[in-house]
Parts: C-alpha cells; structure tokens; sequence
C-alpha cells in the first residue's frame, strides 16, 4: 500500500476544513429565503440586524439542517470506509450488505404501528443489526466469509427487507401513512429540529467517535485473518466493534433521514485517492469530504427547485457516474 507524508496529509486536512467551511457558509446563505453573507457573519458574530426573520431561519431550520447534514455525511463516510477495510473488500458498504434496506423496514414499520420518532429509531437500530447479522450469518462458510458471498449475501439480504418494505406501503393507509413513509424512503432533512440533532446526533457521533480510535488497527484489519492474528489483534472482537459501530451509524441516519444511497461506497474511494490507504489519516479525511459531500447536496436539495427534492435522488445522480468513472480509472484497485 503507498502513504503520502505526513506534511501532505495535514495540508490536505487543512484544505478540506477551509472547503467545509465554505460548504457551510454557502448551505447557510442559500435557499428561498437568501440571506447575504455580510448579515450572515454579523448574526454569528452576535451582532444585531434589522431583519429579525434571519434569525428564525438560521437558528430553528438552516443551522440544525447544517449540522445534521454534516453528522449524516461523515457517518455515512466513515461507517463505510470502516465496513470495506473490515471485509478487505472495496465495493462493501451499508447499502450492499442490507443494513440500510433492514433499517428502512424497521422505521417504516415503526411509522406504520406507532408514528413515535423514538420507537422509530429504535426499530430501525433492531432491524439494522437484524440484516447485519443476517448477511454476515449467510455468507459464512467453513468458518469463512469470501468477497463473492458477502456481496451476494447482501444483496439477498436487502432484497429481502425491500419486500417487506413494500408489504408495509401496501398495507398502510393511502391517504396518511403512505404518503409519509415513500417520502420518507427517498432521504430527507426536511423535517431536522434541534432536537433530532440533540438527540440522535451524539450517538451517530459516539459511532464515528469508535471508528475514530481504532482507525490505525483498521490497516491491520485490511490484512488477511492470519497475518492479522500473528500482530497480536483480537480480529473477531475487532470485527464485533466494527460492525456494531457501523451498523449504530447506519441505522440511525436511516431513522433520522431515510434511506441516502452511495454515500458509504463512493467518499471512502475519494477520500483514498486524496490520502492514501493509511486509515489513521484516511479515516479523519473519510468524516470531511462526507459532511462537505452531504452539505452540498442537502444545499441543492432545497435550493435548486421550488419543491424540494428527495436526497437519495441527488446522491445517485451524483455519486454514480462518479463512482463509474472512478471504478474505470482505477480498476477497483485499493492503492493510488
């Protein structure tokens, strides 16, 4: 595997934190109600304006959005840079291996049965681990678990959980549970309060914070079992770890904004083409171009048309040709 310096890396720290700063900057001033940067820089200074209406926006919808848009990126990102170098395989992500489609079944069940946001995000964690475990569990065999298998698994896993979603729709009142739970699937931040930040945040960022201490043994967990074992690394409680955290990450973002595809698989890939494979700098790199990746899109989401538009949708036009070309140019080959 090829590292980059150390003087690189923190200059290339220091460029994505400018870059998430302007993120903000921009996803805060932008929107049906635009908001100058000047007047902007004063409100966050604690400066008055004459404009009480800016403070509103800013501080009961734009501010909490930002936040929650950036925690949803960066945990996307990092559970799956963390899931890929677990399963040493590139194109593994919570999406592949159902632990979003679990997720989603979970919450869209708990919309349909109780309409709490609590009971939500607690079903959507039961089924994420659910469809981890599933996945994980069926693609075992002799003790071991090969590239092919785990994919394959995966997708039958989250075939799975699609159908009981779509049992879900059909039997959900049309007129009320319905609408909200399609919505809902598609990704939204529409709906983030302070509170949703207050609540679910801290935990999507205990997970990251997880991943974040274990990120040099990740290198070591990229290896293969047996030169792992030989470096002293308990590999099957790390794997435990690993998947819990992830699979905390997964499920609470899925709970907090739905379903948001190709995040986990293609910013872990960016991110390695800025830093290399060397997960104590790649991981931190891993959490900004997420939450810069999320902002931007979220931004866009809400600014570009009149209505809204769902994020899911934006993260596939976006991330898909980017991940095509990406796969072209490199092969699916791990170093840069």
């Amino acid at each position: 595997m090829k590292f980059k310096s150390i003087r690189y890396q923190r200059l290339m720290q220091g460029a994505l934190i400018g870059v998430l700063l302007a993120s903000a900057a921009l996803a805060l001033c932008l929107g049906r109600y635009g908001i100058p940067l000047d007047e902007l820089l004063s409100v966050l200074a604690g400066q008055p304006v004459a404009n009480e209406t800016i403070y509103t926006v800013l501080f009961s919808i734009r501010i909490p959005r930002l936040f929650m848009a950036m925690i949803v990126g960066a945990g996307l990102s990092v559970a799956g840079l963390s899931l890929q170098a677990m399963f040493g395989n590139p194109l593994v992500s919570s999406d592949i291996l159902g632990v979003s489609a679990a997720a989603g079944f979970g919450a869209a069940l708990g919309i349909l049965l109780v309409g709490d946001s609590l009971a939500v995000q607690v079903m959507a964690i039961l089924f994420g681990f659910a469809g981890i475990t599933c996945t994980y569990g069926m693609s075992r065999r002799r003790g071991r678990s090969t590239v092919l298998t785990l994919v394959l698994s995966g997708v039958i896993v989250g075939a799975v959980f699609q159908a009981l979603v779509s049992l879900v729709k059909f039997v959900a009142d049309p007129q009320n549970t319905l609408p909200a739970i399609t919505y809902w699937l598609m990704g939204s931040l529409a709906g983030t309060s302070v509170t949703d930040v207050i609540t679910v945040g801290p935990a999507i960022i205990a997970g990251i914070g997880v991943l974040w201490c274990l990120r040099w043994k990740l290198n070591v967990l990229s290896l293969p079992e047996d030169e792992a074992v030989s470096l002293g690394v308990n590999v099957k409680r790390l794997r435990l770890v690993v998947i819990s955290a992830a699979t905390v990450i997964a499920a609470l973002t899925v709970s907090i904004c739905g379903i948001v595809t190709f995040v986990g698989l293609a910013v872990p890939h960016f991110a390695r083409m800025l830093t290399g494979n060397d997960h104590k700098f790649l991981l931190p790199a891993c959490v900004l171009v997420g939450a810069v990746f999320m902002v931007l899109i979220d931004t866009g989401a809400r600014a570009a048309t009149p209505a809204e538009i769902p994020l899911s949708i934006l993260t596939a036009i976006v991330g898909a040709p980017f991940f095509a070309v990406l796969l072209r140019r490199t092969g699916g080959a791990w170093s840069d």
